[in-house]
């Protein structure tokens, strides 16, 4: 809890079962309320740590539906729990938990309902072992899409955020992909619907164990993410609807 405002913390893991004890053990238990981890069908020891460590809510997927459709549960559940701030985290320890507490105070005080933890604010990514090749994938998406939705945010790419409870009611995010478009097409929609997106600066670790996507499903994701942010730059406030 913090400023009576109740935190859960969303995990949508796929065969992270290497990483996860590491992320969760980072997790500020002292104000977080709730933790729900999502396993989508991994085929790693995933579901075995989670039950080992004891995480208060195991959601299993029976088949894999994607990591839109992985957060999609996490998000659906974290509202069921009456949550006012839900993080998003992914459990491959990219990026530190630590952060939780810092994200959360900027939503519990109105500052931003939605709050980035940026690889690309400072030096972070390079430094904690981005592939060069991302970084600049990063670099040129992040600027068209910037270009196109008339914002400024250092990246859309991260995987840890933090959502108002409002945010996450008003957007219909039922209707958008199971795949990785799904985050881009969260931030779109947080802009279409009126809504402001914070940032803070992230630390970041590339190694063996980390989430990644292969080079075909890369591309794929690059078109996907100019078509999302074309569209809001054609329609405008219709893109909401």
């Amino acid at each position: 809890m913090l400023d009576n405002k109740k935190i859960v913390v969303v995990l949508p893991a796929y065969n992270s079962g290497k990483t996860l004890e590491k992320t969760y053990a980072e997790i500020p238990h002292h104000v977080v309320d709730e933790v729900i981890l999502v396993d989508d069908n991994s085929s790693d020891n995933t579901l075995e740590v989670a039950h080992r460590l004891k995480i208060p809510h195991i959601i299993k997927h029976d088949e894999n539906l994607g990591y839109g459709g992985n957060q999609k549960s996490c998000y659906k559940k974290a509202l069921a729990l009456e949550a006012d701030i839900v993080v998003m985290l992914h459990p491959d320890y990219q990026y530190t938990p630590k952060l939780i507490l810092a994200m959360c105070s900027i939503i519990s005080n109105e500052v931003y309902p939605v709050v980035f933890a940026s690889r690309i604010l400072g030096n972070g990514a390079i430094k904690g072992g981005m592939p060069i090749y991302k970084y600049i994938a990063n670099r040129i998406l992040t600027l068209i899409q910037n270009i196109l939705i008339g914002q400024k945010l250092s990246e859309y790419h991260t995987g840890f955020r933090a959502y108002n409870r409002d945010v996450l009611e008003k957007i219909n995010y039922d209707q958008f992909s199971e795949n990785f478009i799904f985050d881009n097409q969260m931030a779109v929609h947080i802009f279409a619907n009126g809504f402001e997106i914070g940032e803070v600066t992230c630390p970041t670790k590339y190694f063996s164990d980390s989430s990644s996507i292969n080079f075909k499903r890369s591309i794929v994701y690059g078109l996907g993410v100019v078509r999302e942010s074309l569209l809001y730059f054609m329609k405008g406030e219709k893109y909401k609807h």
